[in-house]
C-alpha cells in the first residue's frame, strides 16, 4: 500500500476541488481506527463548551462512531450519516447463492463486532449508542 492515499488526503482533494479553502477544514490523518480518530480529532479540533459539531460517516458505521466519539469526550455532536446502502428491492438478493449473501452481510457483522468490542473495552458508553 506504499503509495495509497489516506482518507484525509482524498478528502482534502475533494474539498479543494469543490472550492473550499484549505484553512477551513481540519483533517486528522494519523488514526488507524475509530477510537484513535475520535481521540486525535478532539485534540486537533479542541472543541469549546457549547460548540456543536457534526460527525459525518457512513450510515452503517454511525452507531459505533457516535459511541466512540462520545466516549472520547465529544459531548455536543450531531450524527450526519451518509453513504446509505440500499438496493433496488428488498427481495432482490433472495435468489443469490448463500455465499454471496453472506459476503453482503460482512459489513454488518464487522460493525456489530466493533460495537461489542468498543463497549467491552470501555471506549463506548453504550452497546448500541443512540444518535
Amino acid at each position: 500500500m506504499g503509495d495509497a492515499m489516506t482518507e484525509a488526503a482524498v478528502a482534502q482533494r475533494v474539498f479543494s476541488d469543490l472550492g473550499l479553502p484549505p484553512g477551513r477544514v481540519l483533517l486528522e490523518s494519523e488514526a488507524r481506527n475509530t477510537h484513535e480518530n475520535a481521540t486525535l480529532s478532539r485534540i486537533l479540533a479542541a472543541p469549546r463548551p457549547g460548540e456543536t459539531w457534526l460527525l459525518i460517516t457512513s450510515a452503517s458505521h454511525m452507531p459505533r462512531a457516535m459511541g466512540v466519539f462520545r466516549g472520547a469526550g465529544w459531548n455536543e455532536i450531531i450524527a450526519w450519516p451518509v453513504n446509505y446502502s440500499t438496493g433496488v428491492s428488498h427481495l432482490s438478493g433472495y435468489d443469490m447463492p448463500f455465499p454471496a449473501r453472506l459476503g453482503q452481510a460482512e459489513w454488518a457483522l464487522r460493525e456489530y463486532i466493533g460495537l461489542l468490542a468498543y463497549w467491552l473495552m470501555g471506549r463506548s458508553p453504550a452497546l448500541f449508542p443512540a444518535p
